[in-house]
């Protein structure tokens, strides 16, 4: 009995602590670690409670809200800047954005840096982790991230972000940061619920709405670039993968949608090459830039921009 005790002890202290995560010597590269699995499931099953908290202007607007600042941090410090450092930012910077995206609940910058970065190495190739040619639809769009042999970070392909102390304690305890963002959202809930009743809002449908349903929203629009876009859009450049441009799929994650752009020169600050190509996070970007908070945005050379000659299918 107290062997169980301090075993189930011991997985709740996995949740808060990444570093005391042990996978089981008898994972296979594809089993599922379903305790760590829990919370991702839950959060799914709490949209049942939308039945109960109701809905309000204020609250849809919230979740909007949340939706669009943590997608944004994701596509432009989680992607473009920690994995492919297509601008510079301060250190200081560079903490708060990690912060903002680590309360998006799909890790730290460290860990997910160092997966994309191995995606582009190996792009739907038999190592790429996340390939739907490679390993099916649903397994690219959220089974490797919760298998036990992909939770650890690939510390060889981010050696340059793990001298920055701060990141590293982020990447450790990253669960605590969405954690605090919804007490905050609750607590916030409350607080108009007591005074500004004309919101009609409280703590609890906030907390839905503005983390619950924000989250998961924000979950499989991310999920769909791993999946949707290498299988569905157009394909400008003849790459070697099978990244695809889809408009769709850029509007709803303000601009990733143009992947097989992106895979072509992934160096690039813009993924929409063309005006046409709506790319909400690089006109994030340029406000920041113009704000003096990040400089030095990288482009893609006009005549690498133009090599359409070898178009994909």
């Amino acid at each position: 009995m107290q062997h169980r005790v301090l075993g189930l002890l011991g997985r709740l202290v996995g949740w808060l602590d990444n570093q005391r995560y042990q996978a089981p010597a008898t994972a296979s590269a594809e089993s599922i670690d379903w305790w760590r699995v829990l919370p991702f499931v839950a959060l799914h099953f709490a949209l049942i409670a939308l039945f109960w908290v109701g809905w309000s202007p204020f609250a849809v607007a919230f979740a909007v809200v949340m939706y669009v600042l943590r997608m944004f941090a994701i596509t432009g410090f989680y992607h473009r800047y920690f994995a492919h450092k297509t601008f510079q930012t301060s250190r200081l910077g560079q903490f708060i954005f990690a912060l903002i995206g680590a309360s998006a609940v799909q890790r730290g910058p460290l860990w997910w840096a160092s997966h994309h970065r191995s995606h582009h190495v190996h792009a739907d190739q038999p190592q790429d982790i996340h390939s739907p040619h490679q390993h099916g639809f649903l397994w690219s769009h959220l089974g490797w991230f919760l298998s036990h042999a992909n939770f650890k970070i690939q510390l060889e392909r981010v050696r340059e972000l793990t001298r920055f102390r701060e990141l590293c304690w982020l990447d450790r305890f990253d669960s605590l940061v969405p954690v605090a963002l919804a007490v905050a959202i609750y607590g916030l809930g409350e607080l108009l619920g007591a005074y500004a009743p004309g919101l009609h809002t409280d703590g609890w449908q906030l907390l839905v709405w503005g983390f619950v349903v924000s989250t998961i929203v924000l979950y499989h629009a991310t999920f769909c670039i791993n999946s949707l876009a290498h299988v569905w859009g157009s394909r400008r450049y003849a790459t070697r993968d099978h990244s695809r441009n889809n408009w769709l799929i850029a509007i709803f994650t303000l601009g990733e949608g143009w992947h097989n752009n992106h895979h072509h020169y992934p160096g690039a600050v813009k993924q929409g090459f063309y005006w046409w190509e709506l790319d909400f996070t690089y006109y994030g970007l340029k406000l920041l830039a113009a704000l003096g908070l990040i400089w030095n945005l990288k482009q893609v050379p006009v005549e690498i921009r133009n090599q359409h000659a070898g178009k994909g299918h």
